[in-house]
């Protein structure tokens, strides 16, 4: 087995240095290891050197437990500095389970394995490295079921009966942190994830829609629906939530697929999925394909007042517009006209 980067072994040559955990793992998994966690004597200056000597930018990465982080210049690879306080064994007993509790020295020689975690990655076992794991850090409880997901393993029998007893605990995680777990679960991961009782404490449960799209927003609201905001969930994912969760069946009518669209876009397709319509996509598809690419008539045109009905009266252009009633500029403000007067389209 080897793991190895010679930047490391250059920059700590002659000091006790380690790589350890998902590292490890995913070299020996044949994976592009893209984030390397470094176990050294003095995480900080060991960060800045790096950065200074090849390129990058250091900066704290937990002030709490002394990590220091290097994005690499050019790349999305990061390099972690994590403090060897009381020598790799220490440090290897306070890991998660047993397959990123290995070690391998930056020089490149034999990897230190006390648990038997190459083992256990040959074997496809998820196992605690101890009866603790899940009271220290109970976001393991979520990444063991994650990584069962990710890798196709699956916990030894007493892993999983710590788990299920420790389930309780999985809402303590920060919310961050919690959040970045649950959107690399597949509906599979999700369905392990309910089995264990993880789901239920989160606010979660089981919708037959996480298997509609195939997308981890998508997931996140089939599975939380309105509970989904009480996690730190951005602008974005807010509005693509309400859409879903605000979403009803349309009519088929060339009006009902434009107020549809006027409602979800441009999560249209994802909304079909949610209200169990996909059998309308061709058709938002088509209406997508047939949008102009300039409306008929602006607002500055209609000669009105700034307010609310300028927006009413433009939503009702484009009804017709989609509809086939209307197709030039000056039907367009005939139309408002009639409608600014009360009249109806």
């Amino acid at each position: 087995m080897t793991v190895h980067d010679e930047r490391v072994a250059e920059l700590l040559e002659g000091e006790e240095a380690w790589i350890v955990g998902g590292a490890v793992r995913d070299g020996v998994l044949g994976k592009r290891v893209l984030d390397l966690d470094v176990a050294c004597a003095n995480p900080k200056d060991a960060a800045r050197r790096f950065a200074n000597r090849f390129g990058g930018a250091s900066f704290p990465l937990s002030e709490r437990h002394g990590a220091w982080r290097v994005v690499a210049e050019g790349s999305d690879e990061t390099i972690d500095f994590t403090p060897l306080v009381e020598g790799i064994d220490a440090d290897l007993a306070t890991r998660d389970f047993t397959f990123n509790a290995v070690a391998v020295p930056v020089a490149g020689r034999e990897p230190r394995d006390p648990y038997n975690g190459l083992g256990d990655l040959e074997a496809g076992i998820v196992r605690a490295v101890s009866d603790e794991i899940f009271v220290a850090d109970p976001l393991r409880l979520l990444r063991a079921a994650r990584l069962e997901d990710e890798l196709g393993f699956r916990m030894d029998d007493h892993t999983e009966a710590l788990a299920r007893t420790s389930a309780h605990l999985v809402s303590r995680a920060a919310g961050e942190r919690i959040l970045g777990e649950l959107r690399r679960l597949s509906a599979s991961g999700y369905r392990r994830v309910d089995e264990l009782g993880l789901l239920a404490p989160l606010g979660g449960s089981l919708d037959a829609r996480i298997d509609a799209v195939n997308d981890p927003d998508f997931r996140l609201v089939a599975v939380f629906g309105s509970e989904l905001s009480a996690l730190p969930i951005s602008r974005e994912l807010t509005r693509y939530a309400r859409t879903l969760l605000r979403a009803s069946r349309p009519d088929a009518s060339v009006r009902g697929i434009h107020r549809f669209r006027r409602q979800t876009e441009p999560w249209s397709l994802h909304a079909l999925a949610f209200v169990g319509a996909e059998e309308l996509s061709e058709l938002v598809e088509a209406a997508r394909a047939a949008e102009p690419s300039e409306p008929l008539i602006r607002g500055d045109e209609l000669e009105l007042p700034p307010g609310p009905e300028i927006g009413r009266i433009l939503a009702a252009i484009d009804e017709e517009r989609a509809a086939g009633t209307i197709s030039t500029p000056d039907e367009a403000l005939a139309l408002a006209r009639r409608l600014a007067t009360g009249g109806s389209s």
